[in-house]
């Protein structure tokens, strides 16, 4: 599973260089999870779930809190979480996630970000079967054999667990990610590389050279669409 990590990083390293871009994102699905349940992350899972994933990114407090004081009060903003499945360039796999308010801009500026691209959009459910959802947590300053036995003393068998220069990597079932996000806490480890759910591919796929480069232009276009919150793929990006 390496080499889905180290998409993992592209992608993260990708959203770190545009901070604004990637604190907006953060600023929307923090309100949408403050909105669709408590604004407390101790009584609200989804929320607890994208807090984590944001401290990952750096996302400052003030915006975080300015999304979730949005969400307690009189804002009456909704949002449609839409999923967009279509093929890149070499046959590649894609899967688009979004948060709107304007379904039909977004489908617009999605399936528009495709063609252009050498892509095209696929119907429901034509990529999907190919990707496996996914709980992903990355930790530094232990070995594998360390994760594996606090894992084991909080009774979770999880997929794989890997070393990856330095980090550990933690791959779990999606409904395993709070399990395995309080394992670590008890075992006194509360800071992550990665802590999110993902769509990972069952293989990965390489491209030629013109095919990575109109690929990778592919994907910056779809990540820089503002309705846009994850783009998951099947393409090994290399090192």
């Amino acid at each position: 599973m390496g080499r889905k990590w180290n998409n993992i990083k592209e992608k993260k390293a990708s959203k770190d260089a545009n901070t604004s871009r990637i604190y907006a994102k953060f600023g929307r699905v923090i309100y949408v999870a403050a909105k669709q349940g408590e604004p407390d992350p101790e009584l609200n899972q989804s929320l607890k779930l994208v807090l984590e994933r944001a401290k990952t990114y750096n996302v400052p407090k003030a915006i975080i809190d300015r999304a979730i004081d949005k969400a307690k009060g009189a804002s009456d903003e909704t949002y449609d979480e839409l999923r967009y499945e279509g093929f890149g360039p070499n046959g590649s796999m894609i899967i688009v996630d979004a948060l709107t308010n304007n379904v039909n801009r977004t489908a617009a500026e999605v399936r528009a970000a495709f063609n252009k691209n050498g892509g095209n959009m696929g119907v429901s459910g034509s990529v999907a079967y190919m990707f496996d959802a996914t709980a992903v947590f990355g930790v530094e300053g232990k070995s594998a054999d360390d994760v594996l036995e606090l894992l084991m003393e909080a009774d979770l068998d999880v997929r794989d667990i890997t070393e990856e220069e330095d980090s550990v990597i933690v791959y779990g079932e999606p409904d395993q990610f709070h399990a395995i996000q309080e394992a670590f806490k008890t075992a006194g480890i509360t800071e992550f590389t990665v802590a999110e759910l993902t769509m990972l591919a069952q293989n990965d796929v390489s491209l030629p050279e013109d095919g990575q480069t109109k690929f990778e232009k592919l994907i910056d276009t779809l990540e820089d669409l503002e309705d846009v919150q994850q783009v998951y793929h099947n393409v090994d990006l290399g090192e």
